[in-house]
């Protein structure tokens, strides 16, 4: 596999966790089940910009894709 393809596998897959943790209630349910529930209100500020980033991961390596020629 090429450096693009192992780029977009980890932007996909990074992706799809966050996404995971943003909208539905895992993370807040691990946290809570460990002890440290009081870190909730602070997920929004780690997850919304690593979503972020692995969107325009993802992108970026789509756009690499595409100026390759097909082997």
């Amino acid at each position: 596999m090429t450096s693009g393809g192992n780029l977009l596998r980890t932007g996909v897959i990074g992706t799809v966790i966050v996404a995971l943790c943003c909208f539905t209630p895992v993370l807040v349910i691990l946290l809570g089940a460990v002890g440290l529930s009081a870190l909730t209100g602070y997920l929004d500020l780690v997850l919304i910009p690593a979503l972020g980033f692995f969107i325009l991961l993802t992108a970026y390596a789509l756009y690499r894709r595409s100026g390759q020629p097909q082997s």
